[in-house]
């Protein structure tokens, strides 16, 4: 009798891990579609204008869907989405901008300098790598490059 409840939860294991993982992997698999970006789009100003053209549709698609579900004019739903986003947008602090992020990551390095926690020649590898984009931050792009995916270059 053990033994056969052991076959049961054995297989009641094995189920459970293979519902966890289609339920972990199928997720991962339409982020990974939506990520690619499309192979028809020849240039960065292609793909940014696609980006954006793609969210415009998305936003779209919400407030038609929205508007049917409260029974509104889609129109309306768009205005009040608007609004919202103006009102979001006006409560956010500005950022600063790439020159004053870039003089506070040469202050931050500069202090680290002073502290004996880099050398001056580290610092300016981390400068020059800011730079040239290769780091996330002041002056760079992050790893996949530039806002739209593309090199600094």
């Amino acid at each position: 009798m053990s033994r056969t409840m052991s076959k049961k939860h054995l297989l009641a294991g094995l189920a459970a891990a293979g519902v966890l993982g289609v339920g972990i992997a199928a997720p991962t698999v339409a982020f990974a579609e939506d990520a690619t970006p499309s192979p028809s789009a020849s240039s960065s100003a292609d793909q940014g204008t696609d980006r954006q053209q793609q969210k415009a549709d998305r936003q779209g698609e919400f407030a038609e869907a929205l508007a049917k579900e409260l029974g509104v004019p889609t129109e309306k739903v768009t205005a009040a989405l608007e609004k919202l986003r103006e009102q979001r947008k006006a409560d956010r602090p500005e950022r600063p901008s790439a020159e004053d992020r870039q003089a506070a990551l040469k202050d931050r390095l500069a202090q680290a300098v002073e502290d004996g926690k880099l050398t001056q020649e580290q610092a300016d590898a981390i400068t020059k790598a800011a730079e040239a984009g290769v780091l996330p931050g002041p002056g760079g792009h992050g790893h996949r490059g530039g806002p739209e995916g593309t090199t600094g270059n």
